[in-house]
């Protein structure tokens, strides 16, 4: 049976007035964007905070050098390790396996030589040195974790810095060391 003329322009009308599933084309449209933008923002955070972590156990590992107590306990290189994985990382980071830690010392400031941890073809150097020095020298401590990227490449944003999606966080501490007496530290 044939429809009336006048029917299809009231179909129309009624489809423009009914209101019904607005909400739910709306949530579709803008849940994506809205979730991928609140995802990324908790992986930078996370990242920030993570970096924040590693920068206080630095600062704070890094006392034990500045002071002599590392050297008057003749600590190696695994020991000093154990020692800033001892400050309750694992809830943040994979301590044991994952921190490197570089500590290197220098008779004056002018020879001071910070090597760059990232190669061109961004993959990270692991060439660490343990040397924590005598009195008066000047010391670097740096601590570094290859933290996993997730959210943030697939956007477009990404804060990767080495292949795999991973993001190489350091965290330095450069200082004097304390006038102590000590005995024969060797560097590894």
């Amino acid at each position: 049976m044939p429809q009336p003329l006048g029917f299809f322009p009231n179909l129309l009308r009624r489809f423009r007035r009914d209101r019904r599933g607005v909400t739910a084309v709306e949530f579709a449209l803008v849940a994506p964007v809205f979730f991928a933008l609140l995802f990324a923002i908790i992986e930078t955070a996370m990242v920030f905070f993570a970096s924040q972590v590693l920068e206080t156990i630095t600062q704070d590992s890094a006392r034990m050098i500045l002071t002599g107590q590392a050297q008057n306990s003749s600590l190696s290189q695994a020991q000093f390790k154990d020692l800033v994985c001892g400050h309750k990382l694992s809830f943040v980071f994979d301590c044991r396996n994952g921190i490197y830690v570089d500590v290197r010392s220098y008779g004056q400031v002018g020879v001071v030589k910070v090597p760059n941890q990232i190669s061109a073809g961004k993959t990270f150097i692991n060439d660490m040195k343990y040397c924590p020095g005598q009195d008066s020298n000047i010391v670097v401590v740096r601590l570094f974790y290859e933290w996993p990227i997730y959210v943030t490449k697939l956007l477009g944003y990404d804060l990767s810095n080495l292949n795999g999606s991973k993001r190489l966080l350091s965290a330095t501490a450069v200082f004097k060391n304390e006038p102590f007496p000590v005995g024969g530290m060797t560097c590894s």
